[in-house]
């Protein structure tokens, strides 16, 4: 048999292990989310609990691996060259697919990614058989593709979809009512229930149910548990509230915290169980094929006529390829960089605090939020007065200080847990696959919707997140079919052709690309990363005087710098120190304008209200430091465009009168950022008045290019850039003044 094929299943290994990786880096927040969000507990201890979950969930999933074998193909109809190569265009898309989205940031689904890379892949192999080969078995495609199974995959996957929003929602909405933001005094007397019916519910789903699909315990040991499951579920349910209550009023433990780790523990078993053939439910279905066509050859069948029965008979899992792949697993969640920095999208979206949101808003957000508020007013109008007082008292939120660092309260995070590990559970028990990214994110987001966290200082741009993640669903399935299908294309070409040497130099090559972009990806920075970069968090009267010096300081320090070097780079033409400059103003300017944005609320709420006079002169010290970083981006920027469209550079005489205004701008600077160093201010009403010789010299400047223009001496674009700069430096220094004095009162009151 030729080496091809062994090179092929080499391949499909070292794929399968990338893959384990890069899947658990993406998935991750799926099963951590809750846990991270609400603090349950230090990372190590999520970690730990999730590792577990992981390991015990590698032996429940081998059920689900019949969906890479026969849930998209019928085996039956194809060649062991041509699954071959399909299985191998499969595993070298989805890698390069899934490092495509990371590089992006944009989420995605391994599941959904798996069911449209076997179909595009299938198809393409499909109809190049057809069209090739005179000795085809078929000429119809649908003989080869399980179209009905493909469909009911799809459907299920978009099914739960809604179901999650839906689950998410209700229980949500009733568990708020039961319990209430302060939930304590409630759950003091029905917690141990709760939490008896949340622990009942995970045995059930994702034990029972899971152990359809293991050969963990015998057939008669199954049998009996599902004969009298209602009776062990009934025992299940007191013996687990008997001891909740015990723990929480004997001992005092949090039962909530460790209903969430064992949620968590839960979540990561039914990830393990329901998305391991994602990862490595093609690479063992090449495995077993050659494992087939070896068996075949040994007895003098020709494996160029040899099809794929085989295939369909039951999934035969061996234990130490489920161990080593939970082993990967849980390395690749305790060690892999971008598993270790999971994503904030779902915990940013169903946030109880208002902040940084990762998302913009685009029209059709905003006639969601319209249609929703008149809907809710309609509602109102129709409902009893006493009844809506008692909903809002339900619902009425801690105040920030009381739980200021967490996401959602641990409710919340129970709900999340358990409606989504019954979800992804009951799925992996009917072998449907189906995505869960986003049966976890839907179950977040309809959680959080009935938590009321959309308000509407942050519902437009949580709805535009939602609708951002459910478009990338569905370009997730284009992208997925398209790559699949030409890289099966160019496989069956080339191992098609006859040249054994050429087939496997492609083999190897788009395997060895596949590994190396995994291997040399980069993580991608996000807007709330920036964002999270650029704000700084003011504890006390301290930090605030030492902000509106240090930080004063060096934001005057870098505006003359950037001020100068750009008026510099212009007259002398020097595009490459423009574009540079340029991109510094843009980064200083994105800080301010995040300052301004996510800082100074934040910060108040920490200082309180003690000194008025520091809050106020906090603000304006922000606010006109983001003007003067807007004013210098527009000078920078127009200067860069204008040298970069290759317009004709300044005269002597535009360049004498800007030098001019140069100068006394450094002027200006350089004497307060003296007077910042010595903490004297005794010449600052001088150095104020030095802004109205500014006046006259921008009036002076402005009449002599208006005679130059006259005169023809300067084009159009030459004279609007000039004047644009004069006017950007007059609001430059204006807002530098603003900034300066209010520097200076919060110094005085510093000193006070």
């Amino acid at each position: 048999m030729d080496n091809l094929y062994l090179i092929i299943v080499v391949i499909l290994a070292m794929l399968a292990v990338s893959d384990l990786v890069v899947g658990v880096a993406n998935d991750a927040v799926n099963f951590l989310n809750s846990a991270i969000g609400s603090r349950v507990a230090s990372r190590w201890v999520i970690l730990s609990v999730a590792s577990l979950g992981i390991f015990i969930g590698t032996f429940f999933g081998t059920g689900m691996m019949e969906i890479a074998r026969t849930g998209v193909i019928h085996p039956n109809m194809f060649h062991f060259h041509d699954i071959m190569i399909l299985f191998l265009a499969v595993m070298v898309a989805d890698i390069i697919v899934l490092d495509m989205y990371n590089a992006l940031g944009l989420p995605t689904s391994t599941t959904v990614s798996l069911i449209f890379e076997l179909l595009g892949a299938a198809v393409v192999v499909s109809l190049f058989v057809i069209y090739k080969d005179p000795n085809a078995t078929s000429l119809s495609l649908s003989d080869y593709i399980n179209s009905a199974k493909a469909l009911g995959i799809i459907s299920a996957i978009l099914s739960s979809v809604i179901i999650s929003l839906v689950c998410g929602s209700v229980i949500m909405y009733l568990s708020r009512l039961l319990f209430t933001f302060h939930y304590g005094k409630y759950f003091r007397y029905v917690g141990a229930i709760w939490c008896g019916l949340a622990f009942m519910a995970t045995v059930h789903f994702a034990i029972f149910k899971g152990l359809k699909s293991t050969s963990l315990v015998s057939k008669e040991t199954l049998v009996y548990l599902q004969a009298n499951t209602v009776y062990i579920l009934l025992i299940v349910f007191a013996c687990s509230s008997a001891l909740y209550a015990i723990m929480q009023h004997l001992f005092k433990i949090n039962i909530l915290k460790v209903t969430i780790l064992i949620g968590t523990a839960s979540l990561a078993l039914a990830f393990a169980g329901n998305d391991l053939v994602n990862f490595i439910g093609v690479p063992m279905a090449g495995y077993h094929s050659y494992e087939i066509a070896t068996a075949a050859h040994a007895t003098g069948v020709d494996i160029s006529t040899l099809t794929m029965e085989g295939l369909r008979e039951p999934v035969k899992a061996d234990w130490r390829i489920l161990v080593a792949a939970g082993v990967v697993m849980v390395l690749a969640l305790w060690f892999s960089k971008k598993a270790r920095k999971v994503t904030a999208t779902e915990v940013n979206l169903s946030s109880q605090n208002s902040g940084v949101e990762q998302f913009g808003s685009m029209q059709l957000s905003r006639s969601i939020v319209r249609g929703s508020i008149s809907f809710s007013k309609a509602i109102d109008r129709m409902t009893p007065k006493a009844v809506l007082n008692f909903i809002d008292s339900r619902f009425k939120p801690l105040a920030p200080s009381e739980d200021e660092k967490a996401s959602f309260d641990f409710i919340r995070a129970s709900v999340n847990l358990t409606i989504a590990t019954l979800l992804i559970s009951l799925a992996t028990s009917l072998k449907l696959p189906l995505s869960t990214t986003y049966v976890t994110f839907m179950v977040a987001m309809g959680t959080s919707l009935a938590d009321r966290a959309w308000g509407r200082e942050s519902a437009v741009y949580r709805i535009t997140g939602v609708i951002t993640v459910i478009a990338s669903w569905f370009l997730t399935a284009v992208i997925t079919f398209t790559t699949a299908g030409l890289i099966a294309l160019a496989l069956m070409f080339a191992t098609k052709g006859g040249n054994q040497t050429l087939a496997i130099t492609v083999v190897i090559g788009f395997g060895a690309l596949a590994i190396l972009r995994l291997l040399t990806s980069k993580e991608f920075s996000s807007k709330t990363k920036e964002v999270e970069e650029d704000i700084e968090e003011l504890t006390g009267e301290k930090a605030v005087y030492d902000y509106g010096n240090k930080g004063i300081k060096k934001s005057i320090t870098q505006t003359n710098d950037i001020y100068t070097r750009t008026l510099d780079a212009l007259f002398t033409e020097n595009r490459r120190d423009l574009k540079q400059i340029r991109d510094e103003a843009e980064k200083i300017y994105r800080k301010a304008k995040n300052k301004r944005k996510y800082e100074v609320l934040p910060n108040l709420e920490r200082m309180g209200g003690d000194n008025p006079n520091l809050t106020f002169y906090y603000i304006q010290v922000v606010d006109y430091n983001y003007e003067v970083s807007k004013s210098l981006l527009h000078i920078t920027r127009d200067s860069f465009e204008y040298i970069d469209n290759n317009h004709e550079g300044f005269s002597q005489d535009q360049i004498k009168d800007l030098r001019f205004i140069l100068d006394t701008v450094n002027d200006i600077y350089t004497e307060f950022l003296m007077m910042l160093d010595t903490k004297d201010y005794s010449h600052f009403d001088e150095l104020m008045k030095k802004r109205e010789i500014l006046n006259d010299v921008y009036f002076t400047s402005t009449e002599h290019q208006v005679r130059r223009a006259k005169a023809n001496a300067s084009g159009t674009r030459n004279t609007i850039l000039f004047l644009n700069i004069i006017n950007e430096t007059r609001t430059l220094i204006l807002q530098s003044r603003n900034l300066m004095k209010s520097q200076r009162k919060l110094a005085m009151t510093n000193e006070t």
